[in-house]
């Protein structure tokens, strides 16, 4: 089931519950520039499997309004304690994906875990997110050819071959979000750190990230193992950026037996 919560006036959050009466419940965080619909195979899955799956989309993303503003992680892990505290959740999974990562981080360090029984982060843009080039190349493209950009984006993604159908719909999801959200958030990428919010991360804590991942290096999935206490990091061999669907029968199954 859909529906929105709202986050400010004038701004709500799209969110996707699917199993609401699931023993165990996951809220799913995207990554930029995509939407809640990049969890298919694991929405296909779990929740046939009991689970409750809530997917999230960011302010500016997806299916949500998109403001001028609030790009920033202190506002949109504020966005995700309104959806936990508007559902009244408790004692659930956060799981994050790149930037998503690297709000759930934020989310626990600012709020101080608020209802979050274990952390999984999936290839997070942590402790840094975009090299100055980088993002200077993101913002380019975005503001003069957005679709080409995110033709770079998903052609950098993934490791494993994807067909030209999955590309297509992958592109589509992405260019759903704002143009100018879309942009905020490289902005957010290339000047804000996490390096303070991981060591006050006490909740036991699931690292996945892809070893052939050319948008965050596999190096900083082993920092952030370093700093958050107590964590594990779990490496997919067979994955770039995108080990939900590249390898997505192991990381169900690694989801599954750390919850």
């Amino acid at each position: 089931m859909g529906y929105y919560v709202t986050a400010e006036p004038g701004v709500n959050l799209f969110v996707e519950d699917i199993n609401p009466g699931g023993a165990k419940t996951i809220v799913f965080i995207h990554g930029w520039p995509l939407s809640h619909k990049q969890f298919e195979y694991q929405f296909t899955i779990l929740p046939a499997m009991g689970y409750r799956c809530i997917g999230i989309d960011w302010r500016g993303f997806g299916n949500s309004d998109k403001p001028m503003n609030g790009y920033n992680y202190n506002r949109l892990a504020d966005d995700i304690l309104t959806v936990v505290r508007t559902l009244e959740l408790d004692n659930f999974t956060l799981a994050g994906h790149s930037t998503g990562g690297g709000i759930a981080i934020r989310y626990m360090a600012r709020h101080n875990g608020y209802g979050v029984a274990k952390l999984v982060l999936i290839d997070a843009a942590a402790p840094v997110g975009f090299t100055t080039e980088t993002a200077s190349r993101l913002l380019n493209e975005t503001l003069n050819d957005r679709p080409k950009m995110m033709q770079g984006v998903t052609d950098t993604f993934f490791f494993q071959y994807i067909t030209r159908p999955f590309s297509d719909w992958f592109i589509q999801m992405g260019l759903e979000a704002a143009s100018w959200s879309t942009a905020a958030v490289i902005v957010l990428l290339r000047d804000e750190t996490l390096h303070e919010d991981l060591p006050k991360i006490v909740t036991p804590t699931l690292i996945v990230h892809g070893m052939h991942d050319k948008v965050i290096p596999f190096s900083q999935s082993q920092e952030i193992n370093q700093k958050i206490r107590n964590s594990q990091l779990v490496p997919f061999q067979y994955s770039g950026h995108g080990p939900f669907w590249e390898e997505r029968d192991k990381f169900n199954q690694q989801l599954i037996q750390f919850i």
